[in-house]
């Protein structure tokens, strides 16, 4: 009972925690979005001055469910790496990190905060980067994988900034009702 697992059975192990974590955190994200009214449906968004790098907003939903895969299968990676040093405190910030990126979107399109919702990004890029070390000295790979996630952020945060800039009133804006005519 001694033996050493063999390559399969290691692909297998890890294919078992990436089935969890892939969907798990793509629906985490999906429903964060969903809940928050994300994106360039939502009236306020749509009312506010943008700035000129904005992407379109089809582009949102395939980067994040993108990065959301990447990340997913990083930390399907760093799971799998039991008895690695470090692997519990990047999984701990693996989560912390998750926690806030799934927060920004309720603060920034439902709660219209845009001020706070750029010191979350810029709290959240920084704990990125630190996961991003720790994943790498784990598993380069896994490093590699966060990076992609990492320069979003901060592309991210630039388009924050650049909203607040452009809309100080951002949070007293409302959007109008929709009327009904009969």
């Amino acid at each position: 009972m001694n033996e050493i697992a063999s390559q399969g059975q290691l692909r297998l192990a890890y294919l078992r925690w990436a089935l969890v974590t892939v969907p798990a955190i793509v629906f985490l994200g999906f429903l964060s979005g969903r809940l928050a009214n994300s994106g360039f449906g939502n009236r306020w968004f749509a009312s506010l001055n943008l700035p000129a790098l904005m992407p379109p907003g089809w582009a949102f939903g395939v980067a994040w469910t993108i990065l959301y895969i990447l990340m997913a299968l990083a930390f399907a990676i760093v799971l799998h790496a039991r008895g690695a040093r470090g692997r519990r405190a990047a999984v701990a910030l693996f989560l912390v990190q998750l926690a806030l990126n799934l927060a920004w979107s309720p603060l920034f399109f439902r709660a219209h905060q845009v001020g706070a919702a750029l010191g979350l990004i810029l709290v959240l890029a920084l704990l990125v980067a630190l996961t991003t070390a720790l994943f790498w000295r784990i598993r380069p790979f896994a490093g590699a994988l966060m990076l992609p996630y990492l320069v979003w952020l901060v592309f991210a945060s630039y388009l924050n900034y650049e909203v607040g800039r452009l809309n100080p009133d951002a949070h007293r804006l409302v959007a109008p009702a929709l009327q009904t005519q009969i």
